[in-house]
């Protein structure tokens, strides 16, 4: 692991909230040890399986305030967004857009516990130019 990580990426699946913050858990740790700042994205897909979502910033913007608000960061800075489309693109375009240290993120979602990584760490672990942190 790089020694001068200033920004570590920690997306959180919303949907699977419970099983997020073991990835959730490790990302502040490792800001905490490192000074780094911490950013904390989920990804709303294009278009929501429930009609009733009308903003999909605004609905999973507060929800990821919510799922803070039960996982306390303290003193880490944390920094917040919410991106829109596919998961495993958007985390790697963020990652790179904001020149990210680190990604820590889930192995996979819990439908997925058959496969070794999801297919969306698979693909971030792949494509990142940082380094990339997964938990299981």
């Amino acid at each position: 692991m790089p020694s001068d990580i200033r920004t570590i990426l920690c997306p959180v699946n919303l949907r699977h909230a419970a099983h997020a913050s073991k990835a959730y858990e490790t990302a502040l740790q490792l800001a905490r040890w490192h000074g780094a700042e911490l950013l904390v994205v989920t990804v709303a897909p294009e278009m929501e399986r429930n009609l009733n979502i009308y903003d999909s910033r605004k609905y999973w913007g507060e929800k990821l305030q919510e799922f803070l608000e039960a996982f306390p960061p303290g003193d880490v800075k944390v920094r917040t967004q919410v991106l829109i489309g596919a998961a495993h693109r958007q985390i790697v375009k963020m990652a790179d857009q904001d020149k990210v240290d680190l990604v820590v993120m889930e192995a996979a979602n819990p439908r997925v516990r058959d496969y070794l990584l999801g297919t969306t760490a698979s693909h971030v672990v792949t494509h990142a130019d940082c380094a990339v942190y997964v938990v299981r």
